[in-house]
């Protein structure tokens, strides 16, 4: 499959992409991936899994077809699209996010499916255990809602006054919930004021932020498929309403948002090509462990921090992975 083809959109709907050059790859074994949002935003993910799939001898339209669809943060679209994946018989689905899992997970029980990452996978029943996921499922575990007590320390270093924090998430995605109880404790613990900002869909985002008004000096933005579609949005409203916000993956910094810190996003699609290898090989998914996160990335844009009248201490500057200027 041409990297172009594969890096652009397919299509707003589950339909089969590029059936002629689908079939004449049938006998090449076929791994389909079931892109939560959009090409755009999964750029760097993608590349990381195709370029370790190369190092690893599995060269797209030679040793392998990858054919890609796109949900554009709909949940919805997870189940057709996995359904069409297993129409058309894929030799292993990668999923990124947890509901995309699930949704591959309902759609067979046969095929082969490697998360690249999942949030909590045993407590959503993804897997057994991380040592023993059992059934067709594995991959790499986020593990996100571990990491918001350490966002707010580092959203406190560049806003050390800060007392009242608005908290936005999608509370049709489970996970988005248990994150949102967790940084709510947190703050509560250091004598934080909190305000939810609860949404459901996009159209919810901006009257979301008019409710908030001045209820808030920093924002805690948690990530899932339908608010990074809508990241500059976000970080449009954020800006101005001069809210510095905090994110838990680098696409949203680079978006204009001003922090984030959390596991390394392309480093696990490298890690799932790694996956995808062994099961193309012969070994069955239940027998590979789930792995926990090594990588954590800590990102810092200094263009937002100057717009919002922030001085970035040295120290967690020192710390960063990446400064955007």
């Amino acid at each position: 499959m041409r990297r172009r083809d594969f890096i652009t959109f397919v299509g707003g709907t589950a339909a089969w992409p590029l059936a002629a050059r689908a079939q004449q790859a049938a006998k090449l074994p076929t791994i389909g991936l079931l892109g939560a949002t959009t090409p755009s935003v999964e750029s760097q993910r993608v590349a990381a899994f195709v370029q370790r799939l190369s190092e690893l001898g599995w060269i797209e339209g030679r040793t392998v077809a990858i054919e890609a669809l796109w949900a554009e943060g709909r949940n919805e679209r997870f189940a057709e699209i996995a359904a069409e994946f297993v129409r058309h018989k894929v030799n292993v689905i990668v999923t990124a996010g947890t509901a995309s899992a699930v949704a591959a997970q309902r759609a067979t029980s046969v095929i082969p499916i490697v998360f690249a990452p999942s949030g909590d996978p045993v407590a959503t029943g993804l897997v057994t255990s991380l040592a023993r996921p059992g059934g067709n499922v594995t991959g790499l575990s986020a593990q996100s809602t571990d990491s918001g007590a350490k966002r707010l320390e580092l959203l406190r270093e560049v806003v050390p006054g800060l007392r009242r924090l608005a908290i936005l998430g999608n509370i049709s995605n489970s996970l988005v919930v248990l994150e949102m109880r967790e940084v709510q404790a947190a703050a509560s613990a250091l004598g934080l004021e909190v305000a939810t900002l609860e949404i459901r869909r996009a159209e919810d985002i901006k009257p979301a932020f008019e409710s908030l008004k001045d209820r808030a000096e920093a924002l805690y933005v948690v990530t899932d498929p339908l608010l990074n579609t809508r990241r500059v949005q976000i970080n449009t409203l954020a800006l101005g309403a001069r809210l510095p916000t905090m994110h838990g993956v680098r696409e949203f910094v680079e978006a204009g948002g001003l922090m984030s810190y959390g596991p390394s996003i392309p480093h696990m699609f490298r890690r799932a090509a790694e996956y995808v290898d062994k099961i193309l090989r012969g070994t069955k998914p239940g027998d590979i462990p789930v792995e926990q996160p090594t990588k954590f990335d800590l990102v810092v844009n200094l263009t937002t921090a100057t717009a919002l009248g922030l001085t970035v201490p040295p120290s967690l500057l020192a710390r960063a992975d990446e400064v955007i200027e």
